[in-house]
């Protein structure tokens, strides 16, 4: 199971989404989660991909107009991926991802 922590720019974003928009993003992570346990990709529906112009920060979509960011940590457990979360909300994240 990946392990997962929040940067305080994320966490100061994620107060500012409605309680909808928190729950659409747990479903979209229960997915994320599923994809990066089996090893073979993400699913087309998540839209993950390199945000241009950076190097390992990725975006991820959990929502029509509903953004994450987050690039790959140190790992907490061996052999589990660490997810540090960076920005979530929607596209005008991208000014500082």
């Amino acid at each position: 199971m990946p392990t997962f922590e929040g940067l305080p720019r994320f966490d100061a974003d994620w107060n500012k989404l409605t309680k909808e928009q928190q729950d659409e993003f747990r479903v979209a992570v229960a997915k994320f989660v599923d994809d990066l346990q089996r090893g073979q990709g993400f699913r087309a529906g998540l839209r993950v991909k390199l945000v241009r112009g950076t190097a390992g920060i990725w975006e991820m979509s959990w929502a029509k107009d509903g953004r994450a960011t987050w690039q790959c940590g140190h790992e907490l457990k061996a052999g589990e991926t660490h997810v540090v979360w960076r920005r979530i909300g929607s596209h005008g994240i991208f000014g500082g991802p």
